[in-house]
């Protein structure tokens, strides 16, 4: 009830702002959904990961007004597990997939173009986009994040692990040295920036800061780390697996700015209630695995069901149904709009 009540706030808050965002970047779409957030004037931003084309529509059409494409997602969707296998070109063409879902859900759903059309503008919800470790040094980082403002990401997350990276609840971790780490947060504002230079105010991806320090350096070392890439120019940050609620507070108390908590079933942190967060200081609740995690436990029981030769019509949806979730009603209705 209470998740609910918060995200039909939200969704208030994106009908109260729809006018003034109408042709609004994804960038600034994005900062302003912070920026709500943090005056207390919304509640906690709820984002679901996505990591393809449907995934992101499913997120929009069930009314969340912000998204991120999860790494872990992108990689396990196509058989790898979460170690930088899926490259930078890779990474580019899923948020382009990602885009396109957002913008095609939010077409569909004011019924933009079609004679029932209601003048309400269309909002593709901003996503942020995972941007590992840069993909190489500082200017592979700037690279990168050029890539994903080209595809319409409104944000780019950038962490301290060494490459390759892996899953931040896995074993293994390790951490580039503080300096490097805040040299490659530095890179990725830059490019944000200089984005912003060349096509205009509010159109470089916000820059989301992790850091994994706290399983290897210790939990003051990530405090430490927070802080210097919020003085470096990050527009948020994300200390990644705390393990304790104490460490949660601490961390929200000392680090300045928007600060993301990830909410992974069976992690390292301690799942806590999007009210909780939002009393504690975060502002972003992320749920990285929650529609991958779910998608695989239901396709696992089907496989099972079909080779028990049983009926698999519990776990699935009505053709109908399906059809109208990945686009063929509102393509059916393109197809008589362009009739000759």
């Amino acid at each position: 009830m209470l998740y609910a009540k918060l995200l039909s706030a939200a969704v208030a808050l994106l009908a109260i702002d729809t006018s003034s965002s109408f042709g609004c970047p994804p960038p600034e779409r994005l900062s302003r959904l912070l920026k709500a957030t943090d005056s207390g004037e919304a509640p906690i931003i709820l984002m679901p990961c996505c990591y393809d084309g449907i995934t992101a529509r499913l997120v929009a059409q069930a009314g969340f007004n912000a998204t991120f494409m999860t790494g872990f997602g992108v990689s396990g969707a196509n058989g790898y597990p979460d170690t930088q296998l899926v490259s930078f070109n890779e990474m580019v063409l899923a948020a382009s997939k990602v885009a396109e879902g957002l913008s095609s859900a939010a077409l569909e759903t004011v019924k933009y173009g079609e004679p029932d059309y209601t003048g309400e503008p269309p909002v593709a919800i901003p996503c942020i986009a995972d941007g590992d470790t840069g993909y190489g040094n500082a200017i592979n980082v700037k690279r990168t994040v050029f890539g994903y403002a080209r595809t319409g990401m409104a944000g780019m997350m950038i962490e301290d692990q060494v490459a390759p990276k892996r899953c931040g609840h896995v074993a293994g971790k390790a951490v580039i040295p503080f300096d490097e780490a805040v040299q490659r947060v530095k890179a990725a504002c830059d490019a944000r920036d200089e984005y912003e230079a060349l096509f205009g105010k509010g159109t470089g991806p916000l820059i989301l800061a992790r850091t994994d320090s706290l399983v290897t350096d210790g939990f003051e070392d990530a405090i430490q780390r927070c802080i210097a890439f919020r003085e470096a120019g990050c527009d948020m940050t994300f200390l990644e697996a705390p393990q304790t609620v104490e460490q949660m507070q601490e961390y929200c108390q000392r680090v300045t700015g928007p600060k993301l908590a990830n909410m992974l079933e069976y992690g390292n942190t301690p799942i806590l209630p999007p009210h909780e967060l939002q009393q504690m200081g975060y502002t972003i609740a992320a749920y990285p695995l929650t529609l991958l995690s779910a998608s695989i436990k239901t396709m696992q029981e089907s496989l099972q069901l079909i080779k028990e030769g049983e009926p698999t019509l519990d776990k699935i949806l009505p053709f109908a149904e399906t059809k109208d979730i990945v686009g063929f009603s509102k393509y059916s209705k393109e197809e008589d709009r362009y009739k000759c």
